[in-house]
């Protein structure tokens, strides 16, 4: 059975997604609007029948991967690749605040994904980190072009937890977009998700959804 389908999930709301602040590797954590978001996207997710579950080891994607274990039953792996964003100086910060200090920068840093902030990553170093996660599935699962499939005839599916950041970048690059279009690809809202799947015959990936929640 080959991989046959990526599902993206963003953790929900944050109490710095409240704030309005940038969160990088800070540990934050989901508000009572987040855990509901989370509960009410899993048993739309469970209805993708996923293998594995696979979440960054961050507490809100953690804590948003545990929703959806609840329904699948699916044991919840930790990954430190899947997690956002290093936004070094940036970390805690608004936006406000950070156009205060660096007049223009975040303009930059939206445009441009080999431009990192101040002591932090940038997209094409985080999408180098992510990838992989992805690669070691195709080994685990065998060829894609394999025309073994499981008993749906879809082959295995994957459910990655992660953060807007991160996910916009993988998507691209799990796509083969040229750099300078990575920014055409924006963020998702909190408990939203993106699909990628592909077929034995064409074993590169295809959007199939993105921004997708459980009210549409």
């Amino acid at each position: 059975m080959s991989l046959r389908r990526l599902i993206l999930l963003r953790h929900g709301q944050t109490d710095y997604n409240l704030a309005g602040r940038m969160q990088g590797h800070l540990d934050s954590k989901l508000t009572d609007e987040g855990r509901t978001q989370v509960a009410r996207a899993a048993p739309e997710l469970a209805r993708f029948a996923p293998d594995r579950l696979i979440s960054s080891d961050l507490s809100r994607a953690v804590h948003s991967a545990d929703e959806v274990a609840a329904i699948t039953g699916l044991p919840v792996e930790l990954d430190p690749r899947l997690r956002e964003t290093h936004l070094g100086q940036w970390q805690g910060r608004s936006v406000d605040e950070i156009e205060v200090d660096w007049p223009g920068a975040i303009a930059t840093w939206r445009s441009d994904p080999t431009w990192a902030p101040p002591g932090g990553e940038s997209r094409v170093e985080v999408v180098a980190r992510s990838l992989p996660v992805v690669r070691e599935l195709d080994v685990a699962y065998g060829d894609p072009r394999s025309d073994r499939q499981g008993p749906d005839g879809e082959g295995a599916t994957a459910l990655l937890v992660a953060h807007g950041g991160l996910i916009a970048g993988l998507v691209s690059g799990l796509l083969g977009l040229p750099e300078p279009a990575w920014p055409s690809i924006g963020g998702l809202g909190n408990a939203r998700w993106a699909v990628l799947a592909r077929r034995p015959d064409h074993p590169r990936w295809r959007l199939a959804g993105y921004n997708v929640g459980a009210n549409g």
